[in-house]
Formats: structure tokens, C-alpha cells, sequence
């Protein structure tokens, strides 16, 4: 329900837009909002789930994140969308350290792996779903429908949990009020300046604030909180000691990549299907449904493997296939490309994904000691979730500035300038989703093509990254 909720909202956009009577910018903040409660929280939130018992927090966080999204169905204006979101995303960071805290510390070294490969293929599956039941809930249903669907998951999971899962040893001594601090603030402050940037144009947002002066602010306030975490003797926040462990490290900028890479590809793909090809937003996402069922088929398979084998075996094979699969979908974008053609890409990219997700967790968690599953589980996915955001702001940089390049290399070998006026309103109407000009086709599949490659590349520097992952022998006991 969390993954889901990431993405879901972008297909169901233009019909909030019609249902509540707002602009692009108010909508924008429905995802914007969900986005930076979700990220903010989350170092703290894993280091709660130590002190005051994983189940604990993931039940309060269950609970909020279903009653949010019951808000959020129910809300009659854009402002109350917003604060319901801003509630469903604080709830949302309560759960998600929690779950790999779970697996950390319930399931033996052995098995773990398996656990992980089970958790990747339902990160992956919702993560690339979200398009696909948004369009579904919204051709049918309507938009509301898109939060209402997390109530009833949401009871059944409470109660699943609340029976099966068990207490786990509380893992604290005291807390780092003064770190929390400086982390909510330096992840807020760069979080909205990243995602932000492009509403205000990467200038000024009111009187002498800019975004860049947001983005050095945040980032001066994440060196205090390093510093600070350093001199802490009592029990940091973040304990600095998880960064001597090569492969925490290493498997950290992987999934940061990943999230990257996972959110900036879609948004391109969606809109090149509806805008330029006039499919639905149904029509659009089952596009690109192959990937969720390939992931989810191979994912299982590919986390018993990593037991078995070196992680970085399907790691790196996994990011150049993935990375591979974006990059050959940006080539082949074109105006009248066969459907069926377009079908191939997503199916080599389930493939990589599949062997990605189990093994880059099991790398970052494999050498955690119980005190530690909380901490680590938090830097995990605040970093997996910073780079959503920064994939977010720059895929809507590069759109836009491709798209302006070839429209108005069109226009200039276009004769009547009248054609310029709708040329300047295509951007926008493309944004949301709705038909543009025939004259424009070729210049916006271009575009988005060429925007498909930073997604691309990515996932290759990330199999990069992946090469230096250590196996480390069975002999070897956990940290902590």
C-alpha cells in the first residue's frame, strides 16, 4: 500500500483536478505532500521502532496510514487532500523501517535471503502497479477510489499482524532528541528544495529564500547532524559505525539509484502512451505491466539465490538489464512505433528488477546485529526515498527543457506563426495526460526518449557500484 500510494496518484491527477476544482499546482502538492511527510520521518522512525518495539510502531503507523487514506477519499477540497495526504505519508514512514526490521531479526542468516526475495518482489510489484490499479479505480470507479482501496487491506493487515507477529526484543538506552532535530530538518530542507525546484523555476520561492539557498541550508544541516552523530557517546541517532561495513555502504547508493531510476522512468513512459499515442490511463499503465509480472514472478527465485551465490551476480546483471530495458524503450520511442514493440522493453526490465531488489537488501542487512536492524533499516529506505524525490525533480527538469528544444526546432520549419500559440499550450496539456498537437508527435516522442536516457544511465553507474559488493563467509557473525 505504500509503493502503491507513491505512484497511484499520477495517473488519477487530472481527475482531481476536475473533481475538486483546483490547478496543476494544487495537485502537485497531493504527491508532494505524501512525498515529504514520508521521507522526512524516516531515521527517526526506525530508531523508534528499536526503542519502543517494531510491532508497536507498525501498528500505529498501519492504523494512521488507513485512516488517512479514508481522509483523503473524503476529502471535499484540495487543502484537506493535502493535510489527509501529509497524515497517510507519517504513517506510511512508521511502517516502512519496520518491515525490514522484521526480517532482520526473525529469520536466521540462512534464510533471510528467501525472506528478502519475497519482501523485493512486493516492493517491486507495487512500486510499477501503482500506474495500473490508478487507472483501473479511476476509469471505473473514480478517483476517490484510489485511497479507498487501502481501507479494507488496511483492517485485514492490522489484524494478521496484531495476531502473528510477535514482540521483539526492545533494543535503547536513551535517545537522541537533539539528532532528531537537525535529521528532520536537513531531510526537509532538502527534500522540498529537490522537489520543489521546479515550481519555482529553481529561483526565488519568497523574499530572499531560493532553492538553492533551501538545498545548501539542508545540506549544511546534515554535515551538523554527521558531526554531531560523531561526538554523541551516549546513543546516536545514526550510528556512524554502519558506514564501516563496505557492502552497507555500497548497497546504500544502489538503492538510492534504484529509487532514482524507478520513479523518473515512469512518469516519461505514461506520457508518452496517453499523450502522444491517445491511450487510457488504464491502457497506459497495462503498457508497462510486464515489468510487475515478470518482477513478481522471477523475485522469489532470485532471493532463495542469493543464499547461494555472491549477491553482486544478479545485482549487476540486474541494473544493466534494468537500465538496458529504459534506455532501448527511449530509442524506440516514436510516433507510430508498433504497440507490440513497446511490449519488449518492460519484459527485460521485470527481468533485472527481479534481481535487484532481494539482493541489494540482503547486501545492506546482512551484516546488521539486532541493536542495529532499526538504524540500518532507516538509512535503507530514507536513502531509497531520497532518491525518488531527486529522480522526480530532475525527470520534470529534463522533460521540460527537451520538450521546449524540439517543438521549437519544429516551429522554426514551420511557415505560420499561429502554430507557435499551440505549440505553447501543448506542454501543459501534455502534463495532464490529454491529447497534443499531430504536428508536435514526433518532437515530444523525442523528447521523452531523450529523457528515458537519465533513468537509463543511472541503473548502469549503479551496477557499477554493485561490482565491489563482498560476499562475506559464512563463518563471519553479525555486528552487535
Amino acid at each position: 500500500m505504500i509503493l502503491v500510494d507513491s505512484t497511484i496518484v499520477s495517473t488519477a491527477m487530472p481527475a482531481i483536478m476536475r473533481g475538486l476544482d483546483t490547478g496543476i499546482n494544487g495537485v502537485i502538492w497531493v504527491n508532494s505532500a505524501y512525498l515529504l511527510a514520508f521521507a522526512v520521518p524516516l531515521l527517526v522512525t526506525g530508531r523508534l521502532g528499536d526503542r519502543f518495539g517494531p510491532k508497536n510502531l507498525y501498528l500505529i503507523g498501519l492504523a494512521l496510514f488507513t485512516a488517512s487514506s479514508l481522509w483523503c477519499g473524503l476529502s471535499p477540497t484540495i487543502g484537506m487532500l493535502i493535510a489527509a495526504r501529509v497524515a497517510q505519508g507519517l504513517g506510511a514512514a512508521m511502517m516502512t523501517p519496520q518491515t525490514m526490521t522484521f526480517i532482520t531479526r526473525m529469520f536466521p542468516a540462512q534464510r533471510r535471503g528467501a525472506a528478502m526475495g519475497v519482501w523485493g518482489a512486493v516492493a517491486g510489484v507495487a512500486t510499477l502497479a501503482g500506474p495500473i490499479l490508478g487507472g483501473v479505480l479511476v476509469d471505473t470507479l473514480g478517483w476517490e477510489w484510489i485511497f479507498f482501496v487501502n481501507v479494507p487491506v488496511g483492517l485485514l493487515a492490522m489484524w494478521r499482524v496484531w495476531v502473528k507477529v510477535p514482540q521483539l526484543p526492545r533494543h535503547s538506552h536513551s535517545f537522541d532528541w537533539l539528532g532528531v532535530a537537525l535529521s528532520a530538518v536537513a531531510m526537509f530542507l532538502i527534500v522540498f528544495g529537490i522537489q520543489e525546484a521546479n515550481t519555482y523555476d529553481w529561483g526565488t520561492i519568497a523574499g530572499p529564500i531560493t532553492v538553492w539557498s533551501l538545498i545548501i541550508a539542508g545540506v549544511v544541516v546534515l554535515v551538523a547532524f554527521v558531526v554531531w552523530q560523531h561526538f554523541n557517546r551516549r546513543e546516536p541517532l545514526l550510528p556512524l559505525g554502519l558506514f564501516r561495513n563496505a557492502n552497507f555502504s555500497l548497497a546504500n547508493v544502489a538503492i538510492t539509484a534504484m529509487g532514482l531510476t524507478i520513479t523518473a522512468m515512469s512518469f516519461p513512459m505514461i506520457l508518452y502512451l496517453q499523450s502522444v499515442r491517445g491511450m487510457s490511463p488504464t491502457m497506459s499503465a497495462l503498457m508497462i505491466a510486464p515489468m510487475a509480472v515478470v518482477s513478481g514472478v522471477l523475485a522469489p527465485f532470485a532471493g532463495r539465490m542469493t543464499n547461494k551465490i555472491d549477491p553482486k551476480l544478479l545485482a549487476v546483471p540486474g541494473f544493466l538489464l534494468f537500465g538496458g530495458g529504459i534506455v532501448a524503450y527511449g530509442l524506440l520511442l516514436t510516433p507510430d512505433v508498433p504497440f507490440w514493440v513497446l511490449l519488449l522493453p518492460p519484459v527485460v526490465m521485470g527481468i533485472g528488477s527481479a534481481g535487484i531488489w532481494p539482493s541489494v537488501s540482503l547486501t545492506a542487512t546482512r551484516d546488521l546485529g539486532q541493536a542495529d536492524a532499526g538504524a540500518g533499516s532507516g538509512v535503507y529506505n530514507t536513502t531509497r526515498q531520497v532518491g525518488a524525490v531527486l529522480g522526480s525533480a530532475l525527470i520534470a527538469f529534463l522533460m521540460e527543457a527537451r520538450i521546449s528544444v524540439e517543438s521549437t526546432a519544429v516551429l522554426a520549419t514551420m511557415p505560420h506563426s499561429g502554430d507557435a500559440g499551440a505549440a505553447a499550450g501543448a506542454g501543459s496539456e501534455a502534463t495532464m495526460g490529454q491529447a497534443i498537437p499531430e504536428f508536435l508527435h514526433g518532437a515530444f516522442s523525442t523528447a521523452l526518449g531523450q529523457s528515458l536516457l537519465l533513468p537509463g544511465l543511472v541503473a548502469v553507474f549503479a551496477a557499477l557500484v554493485c561490482l565491489f559488493f563482498r560476499r562475506p563467509s559464512a563463518s563471519t557473525p553479525p555486528r552487535g
